[in-house]
C-alpha cells in the first residue's frame, strides 16, 4: 500500500530464473511496479547473497528482499540486511548450515525433535524452506521455483480477492515450475511429480513468446512437449546464459511479450549454448590428457585459473561419469576468488564431506548431497586435494558394487532391468502405456528393457558434429528385415567405442534400452534409447 521498494534476488540457474519470473508475473498481475529483479553474475559475483549486494540495497532504501533458490546459508548477509531496515523473506530448498559441533550425518532434516541450535539459520523475517528442522510441510523435495510458487499460492489465497486475481490464475505459472522441477534434478515423486506433470500440460498450451520461438528453432513439437525436451534441449540453453554471458538473457526470454525480442533472445541462447559446448569439450580433453599422467586417486581435484567458472559443474559431471569418483573442479577466470563445483559419485554427501574439512580450508561452500559449489583462497588451493582425500578416506565411503555411472542416475547393469522384451513389443501401443508413468527423471526412472540376441544391421552417426549414434537392429527370432522388422536404437553423445563390446555390422548383441518417440515432422514412430550394450 505504501509502495516500498522490493528486490527479488534469484539464483542464476534454471531453477532460480523461472522462480524469479514467477514472482515477476505475480507483481505484474497486481500492478505493483516498485520492484527489481536481481540475478547475480555467475563469474564476477558467484552464488548467493553477497555483502556488496546487500550494502547496495541498503543504500537504495530497499525495504523488502525476497530470495529465490538461495539464502538459507546467508546468515551474515541477511543479519546485515535486517539490521538496516530490510525485511528478508527467504525462499530456498537447499540444506541449511549446521553448526560445526554437530556432525551432519547425525541429523535428519525435517525431524522436529532436533535441537534448533544445531542449525545456523539466517535471522530473516520469514523462511520458506521445508528442509528446516521445524518445518512441517509434507514434501521436502520441492525445487527453488517450487518454493517460490508456494509463496505465490499463499499470497493469492490471502489477497487474491482484494487484487481481483481470477480463480485458477496460478495454474498458468506451472510451465515455469515444471521447467525448474525437471531442470534441477529433484526427485520426481510426491508433489514434484504433480508439478512436473501439469507443468508439461501448460507448456503444451504455451503462452510465452520466448519459449515458442525457442521450441520452433529447436524443432520441438510444442503441442507434445515431454520431459526430455526440457532436460536435454531447453534447460541447457537457459543455463548457458549465466555460464557464458548474462543470466538476464534467459530471464528476459521467459518474461518477454515482444515478438522481436523473443526472436532475438532465442537466437542468442542457441548461439551461447553452442559456444558453451565447444568450451566444455576443449577443457575436458585437456583434463583427460593431464589425468593420464597422474597417479589415480580416490577423488579428483583439478583446476586452472583460466577456466570459466560457469562451466565447471558440467565438467565435474562429465568427469564423474568418466572416472567413477567424486570430482572437484576449480577456476578463477580473472576473478579474485578461486571458485569451484563438485559432483558426488554414488551414495555420499558432498556437504558433509566439505563440512568435515579443517577450519579455513574453504572460504565457503554449499549445495546438495550430490552437487555443490565452493570457494577457496589462493594459499589453500594447493592443499585442497590432500585435505579432501584425507576427509574422504576417514569418512564413510559409498559401496561401489552397484554404483551408478552418474551420481544422478540409478545403476543399470546386465542384471538390472524391468522386463525382457523382443522387438515385436516395440509398438506405439506399448509406448503409450509406458508414458502413463511419466514424467520420468530422478526417483522415477524410465523402465529399462532387455533385448537379447539382436543383430546390428546398420550403424549411423548423426547430428551436426556426427557425435550421436544410431543402430539399426533386427531380431532374427521375431522377424526379418524383409518383413519390415528393423528397429532403430539411438543415444546422444555416444559412438562405437562407448560400450564394452565391438559395434560392427552383423554383430550379435544384448541391448538394454528404454522406449523413445521419434517425432520428426508429421511422422511419429517408436524407437529405442540405448542404455547399455553387452
Amino acid at each position: 500500500d505504501i509502495n516500498e521498494k522490493i528486490v527479488i534476488f534469484a539464483d542464476y540457474d534454471c531453477d532460480g530464473i523461472p522462480g524469479a519470473v514467477i514472482l515477476h508475473d505475480l507483481f505484474k498481475k497486481i500492478n505493483y511496479k516498485n520492484y527489481e529483479i536481481y540475478i547475480p553474475d555467475r563469474q564476477s559475483e558467484g552464488y548467493g547473497l553477497s555483502e556488496e549486494a546487500i550494502n547496495e540495497f541498503i543504500k537504495n532504501e530497499v525495504k523488502l528482499l525476497i530470495t529465490v533458490d538461495l539464502g538459507i546459508t546467508a546468515v551474515k548477509e541477511i543479519a546485515n540486511a535486517q539490521a538496516n531496515g530490510i525485511d528478508v523473506i527467504v525462499t530456498d530448498h537447499h540444506l541449511p548450515k549446521v553448526n560445526i559441533q554437530y556432525p551432519i550425518s547425525n541429523i535428519q532434516y525435517g525431524d522436529k525433535d532436533i535441537d534448533k541450535d544445531k542449525f545456523n539459520l539466517p535471522p530473516a523475517y520469514s523462511i520458506l524452506n521445508s528442509k528446516q528442522d521445524d518445518d512441517n510441510y509434507p514434501d521436502k523435495n520441492l525445487c527453488g521455483a517450487g518454493v517460490a510458487f508456494k509463496l505465490v499460492q499463499a499470497f493469492i489465497k490471502k489477497y487474491g480477492e482484494f487484487y481481483n486475481i481470477p480463480a485458477g490464475y496460478e495454474k498458468w505459472l506451472l510451465d515455469l515450475v515444471g521447467i525448474a522441477t525437471l531442470s534441477d534434478m529433484v526427485p520426481l515423486v510426491g508433489e514434484n511429480r504433480t508439478l512436473a506433470y501439469y507443468g508439461l500440460i501448460v507448456l503444451r498450451k504455451n503462452r510465452r513468446l520466448g519459449l515458442q520461438k525457442l521450441f520452433k528453432k529447436m524443432n520441438i513439437d510444442a503441442r507434445n512437449v515431454v520431459e526430455d525436451d526440457i532436460t536435454f534441449m531447453v534447460s541447457p540453453r537457459l543455463n548457458a546464459a549465466s555460464r557464458m554471458s548474462s543470466p538476464k538473457i534467459a530471464y528476459n526470454l521467459l518474461k518477454t511479450e515482444d515478438e522481436v525480442e523473443a526472436n532475438e533472445l532465442s537466437d542468442e541462447l542457441i548461439r551461447i549454448n553452442d559456444e558453451r559446448k565447444i568450451l566444455v569439450a576443449q577443457i575436458f580433453r585437456g583434463i583427460k590428457k593431464t589425468l593420464e599422467k597422474r597417479e589415480k586417486k580416490e577423488l579428483i581435484v583439478i583446476g586452472d585459473p583460466s577456466w570459466r567458472v560457469g562451466v565447471l559443474g558440467l565438467i565435474a559431471s562429465k568427469l564423474v561419469e568418466e572416472y567413477k569418483c567424486p570430482c572437484f573442479v576449480w577456476g578463477r577466470e580473472g576473478g579474485e576468488l578461486i571458485k569451484g563445483s563438485c559432483r558426488a559419485f554414488g551414495a555420499m554427501n558432498l556437504v558433509e564431506l566439505m563440512q568435515s574439512l579443517p577450519e579455513g580450508s574453504l572460504l565457503g561452500f554449499g549445495g546438495h548431497e550430490m552437487a555443490g559449489g565452493f570457494s577457496v583462497s589462493h594459499e589453500q588451493i594447493h592443499f585442497l586435494e590432500d585435505k579432501l582425500l584425507k576427509a574422504y578416506q576417514t569418512g564413510k565411503r559409498p559401496d561401489l558394487k552397484d554404483v551408478p555411472r552418474s551420481g544422478l542416475e540409478e545403476a543399470v547393469s546386465p542384471n538390472k532391468f524391468d522386463a525382457k522384451l523382443s522387438l515385436r513389443d516395440v509398438t506405439m501401443e506399448n509406448y503409450e502405456a509406458i508414458q502413463k508413468l511419466a514424467p520420468f527423471g530422478v526417483g522415477n526412472q524410465k523402465p529399462v528393457f532387455l533385448f537379447e540376441n539382436l543383430i546390428i544391421n546398420g550403424i549411423k552417426k548423426f547430428g551436426k558434429n556426427k557425435d550421436h549414434l544410431e543402430l539399426t537392429l533386427i531380431d532374427p527370432l521375431s522377424f526379418s528385415p524383409c518383413q519390415g522388422g528393423e528397429i532403430r536404437a539411438m543415444q546422444f553423445f555416444k559412438n562405437e567405442e562407448s560400450y564394452g563390446v565391438e559395434i560392427i555390422k552383423g554383430k550379435t548383441i544384448n541391448l538394454l534400452a528404454s522406449f523413445d518417440l521419434n517425432n520428426f515432422g508429421y511422422s511419429k514412430s517408436v524407437r529405442l534409447r540405448i542404455v547399455d550394450i553387452y
